[in-house]
């Protein structure tokens, strides 16, 4: 399988865990700290990682660290 920046994934999140993890993401990036405020927010990143491990593969590949790099220079700014 290819893992180019055009691959998508398509994660469902129940509408509340979406909106405590956009005030989750939200708040960090107002102050630049991450801090876990209530633990409904460690819920929702801890259903999020289940989530994650059900519908990715590349975490098992043999070149996972080779795939993880390539997607983080893909994604980082341009400087």
């Amino acid at each position: 399988m290819s893992h180019q920046q055009s691959d998508s994934v398509l994660i469902p999140l129940t509408a509340d865990e979406a909106l405590v993890l956009f005030e989750f993401l939200q708040r960090f990036s107002s102050t630049d700290e991450l801090t876990i405020e209530d633990q409904s927010e460690q819920r929702a990143l801890w259903n999020l990682c289940c989530l994650f491990e059900k519908h990715l593969s590349v975490p098992f590949d043999a070149n996972y660290t080779e795939i993880l790099r390539a997607a983080q220079n893909r994604l980082r700014d341009e400087c």
